[in-house]
């Protein structure tokens, strides 16, 4: 098999801080000896979700078996998760700021037409939803845990708590057409075809201001593994609270 050499559009800092998450996790469990130090194991998790490089093309280019990738990867994914914030947490840093914006996106997995729980009528694929809370100028500040596909954006937004965080924090949020009918804290466009001069304004500056939240969806979308997960539903949770914290890391 040709092994070649490749990048990773990530900065330094970022390594470091998963090396130094990964070194205090074997100097809790009384690791001796791995096959791959500390620095190589944060490169290979990095290369997993970054690029979305599979588990044999890793295993060939760091010399070690596909089991051990999983595990390392695993472990690395589990490690990060772990320090991921709840929304409670997450709310002292969102207080602080004018408003948010809060949108949903799906994350596509590879599932049949049997999965309906996973299936998104609105986005005609099957995949997993997840809530995101950006800044006003649409940087990253939190995501939720997975649901299935199939989950409407304001049902999903509810079940998190965040309709009832943010009227609990008083600050003003804005959302598109999904979230009609969440109460007060969202403000949402007018709906209609035929709305008068004033409310077509108002969609506009209200379409101008929620545009920036597309920025945290590019964000989440640049980790390459996010844009089609081939691994069991019940890990995608963990895997977006790890691609959180190291957003968070390396910014």
């Amino acid at each position: 098999m040709l092994v070649c050499p490749s990048s990773i559009d990530l900065s330094t800092r970022t390594l470091r801080f998963l090396a130094g998450q990964l070194t205090a996790r074997r100097r809790d469990i009384g690791t001796r000896w791995r096959r791959l130090p500390v620095a190589r194991q944060a490169l290979l998790a990095l290369a997993h979700l970054r690029c979305g490089d599979t588990y044999a093309r890793l295993a060939a280019g760091f010399g070690i078996g596909i089991a051990t990738v999983y595990r390392y990867i695993r472990e690395a994914i589990e490690v990060l998760a772990a320090l991921a914030p709840a929304l409670a947490e997450a709310m002292r840093t969102i207080r602080t700021k004018a408003f948010v914006i809060l949108d949903g996106t799906l994350l596509p997995i590879d599932r049949i037409a049997a999965d309906a729980p996973y299936y998104s009528g609105k986005h005609k694929r099957h995949g997993m939803n997840v809530q995101v809370l950006t800044d006003p100028f649409g940087r990253l500040l939190w995501a939720s845990p997975a649901l299935p596909g199939s989950t409407h954006d304001l049902t999903a937004a509810r079940q998190h708590g965040i309709i009832d965080a943010l009227a609990a924090a008083g600050l003003k949020c804005w959302a598109d057409k999904a979230y009609q009918g969440a109460g007060r804290p969202v403000r949402v466009p007018f709906r209609g075809r035929h709305l008068k001069q004033w409310k077509r304004r108002h969609n506009a500056t209200h379409a101008k201001i929620r545009c920036l939240g597309e920025q945290a969806m590019a964000t989440l979308k640049g980790w390459r593994l996010l844009r089609k997960l081939r691994c069991s539903t019940n890990r995608i949770t963990a895997i977006v609270q790890a691609v959180l914290v190291l957003h968070h890391a390396s910014a």
